[in-house]
Order: C-alpha cells, then structure tokens, then sequence
C-alpha cells in the first residue's frame, strides 16, 4: 500500500501497518549502539527512481541528529575492556580466593556483579559546573564469598581505572550504606541447590503417595516431575533463626509461563500431615489445572472489524531529537539528559536540563516491593524486593510496533554475570509521540486556537519473574517531566480456600491474592541551583470576614502555606481531596513578579505506598515504602534508597532508609525526594491470562511552577488557529508547519520480527569479544 502525507496537515499522522527491522547481528559488548527500527526488506525505504503518483517525494526516514555532549557521560557504565581488565586483576587476587562460575560449587567464591561505580554528586557538579577535573573511574564488584562457615556478599570498589599494578587496589565498599559492616551481607541461600536435592525433594519424595493420589504428579527433582515446589521470599528471618514455608505447584506443560497460576494449596513445615491426610473426614481440595483461560494467544470470538490494519503512528519527517551515541546524551526540544543503565535499577538518567538550566542532576527508580497477603503461609510470606534479582539483567529487547512506536531509536544495554557480558539488544527506545489530545485548545464565536500535544519518551521493560514494568519518562513541550510505571504479566495466585479475607475467587480452585506494589524512585532536583526547598501549598476552608462584606463571614477558602523546615517533617503522604500541592521551589530566585520560581510534583494517576504498617517480612528493609513522598538532604553517602541484598537481613539490611532522617535542615539545601509509584493490586476475573497495563498503571508529573513567563508550548508550530464567521472559515493560520508533501509504503510490522533476538553474551575471562555467543535468557 501507498499512501500519501501532508506535513502542513500534521506531522504525526495514524495509518496503518508501519514495518520495522532488526539488525541481524550487533556489536557484540557494546551498550552504546544505536539503531532506527526499519522495515527487514527496507519497507521504509525511500521510493527514489519509482513511479508515485504527483511526483510525491518519500517521507523522510531520518535517523536522530548527531549531536556531540558538552561533557563525558561519566554515568555510561565501564566499557568491555574494562571490565574483562577488572575481571583478569581480581582473579590475581590470592586473599579473594576466586574461583570461576563455571567450576564453582556451593562453597566457593565468586563474581556476581562488575559496574560502574556512579561517582559523587559532589565530584560531578564540579566537573559539569566548575571546570573541575574529570571524577577517577571505578568498579563495583560484588562478591559471593561462600568459602567460609559464614558465606556473604560483599561489595568492593575496585579502581582507580584503568587497571595498574602501581595504583590499582580494592578496598570494601562501607560509605553508602548505613548498617556497621557496610555492603557485607549474609547469604541467605549459599546452598539452594542442595536445598531442593537433599530437602525439599526429600520431603516431597516422602509423601509422593499423597501427591500422586491428589494430583497423579511428583516433584523429586527429575525431567519428568509434574510438580513444583517453592515458597517464601525473602525467607523468614525471626529470632535468629530462618524460617521457610514452601508450597506444591503445577508444572506448566508448554511454552506459556503459567506457573504462578497453578497453586495447589499444600503447604509444609511441620511433621504431622502424613496422619492428618489419612484421617477420617479429611477434604481433598480441587487442583488448579492449565488450560486456555491461562494462555495468552487469542481464542474467543474475534471483535468486529478487528481484522482491518489499526491505527498506527508514522513519523513523515524522520526523527527530530539528536542522540550521541557514545556518550548516551539526547537532545529534544529544549530538553537534554544523559542515560545510564546498571544491574540492580535499570535504566537512570542524569544531569536533566531544560532551556538550558538543570532541572534534575539524577532521576531513576531504586526498588520495586510486591508484598502479599494471604490465609496461607506462602502469600502471608511473601515480599518480593526485586532488585535483588535486577531490573538490568531482565530488560529484554522490546517489540517493535508494540512495546513502542516502529519508527522509534532503539539502544542496547550490557551488564555483567558469571564472567560474562550481556548485552541486550534494542532494549531501550527513544522517540516522539502525539498524544491522543492536544496540550491546548479554545474557541470561541470567532475562532478556535488548538496545539498538537507532541511528547518525546525514554521506555524500558524490565520482566522480573511473573511480571512486566514497563517504565516511562516523557518530556512535554510545557516543560513536564513525566514519570510512569506500568505492570502486565501473570499474577501470583493463591489458592482459593479459606481467602476471601484476602481476594476474590478468580477460577476454579483460584484465588487472586491480594498485594502492593510500591516502586520508589529517587529525583534529585537542582532548580536553577542546588539550594532548594520543599514547599506546600494547600487548599483551606476558612470562614472569611472581607472589608467588602458588611461585617458577614463567608464560607469559602484560602491558601496555607509552610515550608518543609528538616527531615523530622520531611514523610508525608498526598493530601487529602488532592489539596496540597507540593512545589520545589529555589527561594534565591524569584520571577519578575516576586513569587519563587520551581517545579511543582503531582501524581498524574494514582500512587501507593504499602498498606501493611511494620511489616513482619521486611522489617527494616523497606522503610522507603511507608510514604508518597519523603525528602532528605542530599549526601554522596546516601545514593540509593535501597540495596538488592536487604532482603538477606530484614532487621540490618546494608541500607535502612529509616536512618537517613536524622532531623538535618531542608531548608534552601541540596535535597532529594524520594517519591513512590505503585498500585494496590486486587487481582479479578479480568486479570487471567494476565495483568493489562490500563488500569495497572501509576505516574507522576514535574511541572514548572512560575519557572517561566508564560507557557512555553506556545514556541511550537504545531499548531493552528482557525478564523471563522458566518459558517465559514476565513484564515487558517498555520504559524510556518512544514508543508511538505510525502508518500509512504506501508507493510504488516511483524514481518520485522523474524530478527527478534536474545542475549548477545561475551565472556570476560578468558576475554575474547570476537566470540560473542547468544542465549535467550539470563540467570543473573
């Protein structure tokens, strides 16, 4: 198909089917590469040299503008070389007694994780700002010591880089964190293979008689169990002692990840089911068997109309953003940021900039809490904290034409596991969208004024065992900073008896069982400096007497303001009714009519923080969770809210939050707010086969606050105003849009997805990047 777009008209316009392509084979090992989805048989090519109708030029397919960054993305991560150089050093380290992954057992010790180590705030403002020299570069390195009675992760700092006999050293890494041992941790599971083959599959064989009689099934750790078995997370830690309560599961049999579905409601701990089960009167409760009402392909009867090419959006000018590769720095508008990427937080971005001036020095996620409730053990039990398995390792490459727009920039990511690189292809993508209204509209009975609501958007997806984040920050043309998550996926179900209490009854033997999801996220503003305060602004019924009112009180209201004077008031929750308005305001500076200039924070949608008041699972390792928002001063001692391995020791985990109130002033400081995203998560009949990102979603928005003179969408030309009278249009001005006039061969998308692709894996030790091997998944 052929069809034909006029720029002056709109310049994102809906069609039909858009193709795109993946690049058959990456630069193995490099998170920088960058690509345009295109069609795989160049769909999207240009139509030189072919016949068209009127002689219309092809739409441009123009990749982003080069663009060179002001300064070194001192965020980006190490580079391939550094890594294996910083792998290599540290296997030449007698006192770590490292052994490779690959020939190690449970008693040894190894490698888990080799990053970047983000430097100082501190550092870097003096680097961007002050022409101070370029902050030492070093490694993070996690170590899984399991050679000892007494197994533990440790981070260490390895630098400074590049590698040198004379200067390089390692030293244990304590300032970020606030427990005594600093990033030392117990390992809860230094043994989970053993668990399963000397325990768990022990007990299961034990009692195979009854599984097989309830569910003709076993679970004793062969190819050909029909049973699973798993349970708390994180394990119980109470009075010394660690506690876990495991439950049987159905096996899923093909290639849909039902398993979170299939809960069968036998629960052990104790020694007494076998003479409970043989009793007279003992009920044997239904089992929770796959079928179609679990899988995701389409089955039903087919909507109206439904088989005809949906909507679809087309970027007839190309790209309109600038991206340097090397240094990850992007350009839209009047915005520009840096994107760094790690293991445990996925993607962050840095040094945010608005007409010039930084409106944000860092804004990314920290943790992602699911926390359950349930009648059993297992749900009762468990409190997911995610980046202890990362959100690095699981960003998969996204899906053209669905996870974003086909004609999207797309960018790899890399993080390490097991002496390996991996890198993700085109897991990252960057592009413009129109959005479904516009930014601005009035008219009246002479004219109507309208503004093309046009948005430029970072997304990642991060699958963390049954679920999908989608996570999204958006930059509008008013200056807003959106930030949003999404979650889609399989829920983790409960079995039915006995948990009305806790969900609704979803299928046959199901329950949903009822949880929070709570996403924490740390934006660290600088507004128009780094002196900056927290101020709240509420609306206040009030009785008023006026000089005009006749010596009457009126019921109406006023606006109370306060500050946010230290950390001891510095947890706080959204109003209620939406009342209080939360500004990040710079008191030095004012705009021309005396009022500080800022941004103000507001949810977009709806927020969450947990339910569950002290929780027994968490204790003190997720104390972040407990309100919207909560605002500290900023330390370089204090980067991140959370650490993957808190779940390891819930009463001293490596960072309590709690301990960063300390009552320190907020008053024209440099401050962070720490704010949550989240839903409370009631799974019903609608959420088989899976979560839908519609209504599990969650976002706020920054908005300049007296930032500005006026509305700053008004620079665009996209956007029109029509004169009218008498029935009839009389001018439309179109303030100098492209006029342009373009065709485009249009062909069915998912021809392009025969090039998806997994993991793009090279091995640092031995380091050889010409070998790089593929594989579809991670274990990190």
């Amino acid at each position: 198909m052929k069809f034909f777009l006029s720029n002056k008209v709109a310049s994102l316009l809906l069609l039909g089917w858009l193709a795109a392509d993946v690049l058959a084979r990456p630069r193995p090992d490099n998170v920088d590469l960058l690509r345009r989805g295109r069609g795989r048989k160049g769909l999207m090519r240009s139509l030189q040299g072919r016949s068209r109708p009127h002689d219309s030029p092809a739409c441009a397919d123009t990749p982003p503008g080069k663009i060179k960054a002001p300064k070194e993305n001192l965020w980006h991560g190490l580079t391939g070389d550094e890594t294996a150089a910083v792998v290599q050093w540290l296997f030449h380290q007698p006192e770590l007694n490292l052994t490779t992954t690959e020939d190690a057992g449970e008693w040894d010790n190894t490698i888990s994780l080799v990053e970047l180590m983000y430097p100082n705030k501190t550092d870097m403002i003096r680097y961007l700002d002050e022409g101070g020299d370029r902050p030492s570069r070093y490694a993070h390195v996690v170590l899984n010591n399991r050679a000892t009675v007494d197994a533990h992760y440790a981070d260490i700092l390895v630098g400074p880089l590049p590698i040198s006999k004379s200067y390089t050293h390692w030293t244990q890494l304590e300032y970020p964190y606030t427990r005594k041992s600093g990033g030392k941790v117990r390992n809860l599971e230094p043994d989970a293979d053993s668990m399963y083959s000397k325990w768990l599959y022990k007990v299961s064989a034990s009692i195979s008689d009854i599984t097989l009689d309830l569910w003709n099934g076993t679970a004793l750790g062969l190819d050909n169990d029909t049973l699973d078995i798993w349970g708390v997370d994180p394990l119980w830690q109470e009075d010394g002692r660690t506690i876990r309560w495991d439950v049987f599961w159905n096996m899923a049999t093909d290639d849909f990840d039902v398993g979170s579905l299939l809960p069968l409601g036998l629960y052990f701990k104790s020694d007494a089911f076998r003479e409970a089960y043989f009793t007279p009167g003992f009920v044997k409760l239904g089992a929770n068997v796959e079928g179609d009402w679990a899988r995701t392909d389409q089955r039903g009867q087919i909507p109206s109309q439904d088989k005809k090419d949906p909507p679809v959006a087309v970027a007839p000018g190309g790209s309109r953003y600038s991206v340097d590769t090397e240094r990850q720095y992007v350009s839209w508008g009047d915005f520009s940021f840096y994107i760094a990427f790690s293991r445990d937080r996925g993607l962050s971005l840095f040094d945010i900039k608005y007409k010039g001036q930084r409106v944000l020095y860092e804004l990314g996620m920290q943790e992602a809490l699911a926390h359950y409730a349930g009648n059993d053990p297992v749900q009762s039990g468990v409190a997911y904290l995610d980046s202890y398995y990362g959100f690095g390792p699981y960003a998969f490459e996204l899906v053209k034409g669905y996870d974003c727009p086909s004609y999207a920039t797309y960018l790899n990511t890399s993080f390490y596991v097991d002496e390996t690189t991996h890198t993700h292809v085109d897991s990252v993508c960057l592009f413009e969208f129109d959005a479904d209204f516009p930014i601005q509209r009035h008219s009246n009975a002479k004219y109507v004024s309208i503004t093309k609501n046009v948005y430029f958007a970072l997304r990642s997806v991060s699958t963390i065992g049954n679920y999908d984040y989608m996570f999204s920050y958006s930059f509008y043309l008013d200056g807003s900073i959106g930030v949003e998550v999404r979650a889609s996926g399989y829920i983790q179900s409960a079995y039915y008896a006995h948990n009305g209490d806790f969900g609704y009854q979803i299928h046959d033997s199901l329950s949903g069982s009822m949880h929070d999801h709570v996403l924490n996220f740390k934006a660290d503003f600088d507004i128009l400096g780094t002196a900056n305060t927290v101020e709240l602004t509420s609306f206040v019924p009030v009785q008023k007497e006026f000089l005009w009112s006749a010596g009457k009180t009126r019921n109406t209201m006023m606006l109370e303001r306060s500050i946010i004077e230290n950390e001891d008031k510095g947890r706080f929750n959204w109003g209620f009714n939406g009342a209080t308005q939360v500004h990040v305001i710079n008191q030095d500076e004012r705009n021309k009519y005396g009022e500080y200039r800022g941004y103000r924070v507001l949810p977009s949608t709806g927020t969450a923080h947990l339910t569950v008041l002290d929780s027994s699972n968490l204790a003190h390792a997720a104390h972040w969770s407990e309100f919207d928002l909560q605002v500290t001063q900023q330390h370089d001692y204090e980067p991140f809210s959370a650490h993957p391995y808190n779940s390891q020791d819930v009463f001293d985990p490596p960072v309590n939050f709690e301990k960063f109130f300390n009552g320190e002033s907020l008053n024209q400081t440099d401050l962070v707010l720490w704010f949550n995203l989240g839903m409370h998560h009631l799974p019903h009949t609608g959420d088989l086969p899976n979560t839908v990102f519609t209504t599990a979603h969650s976002g706020v928005h920054f908005m300049p606050l007296n930032y500005l003179l006026g509305d700053p969408s008004r620079e665009t030309v996209n956007q029109v105003r029509v004169n009218y009278f008498n029935g009839s249009a009389t001018e439309v001005a179109t303030f100098g849009q492209s006029e342009t006039t373009c065709s485009i061969e249009l062909s069915p998308n998912e021809d392009g997805l025969w090039g998806y692709q997994g993991d793009v894996v090279v091995r640092k030790f031995p380091y050889d990047p010409n070998d790089p091997f593929y594989e579809t998944d991670s274990d990190a």
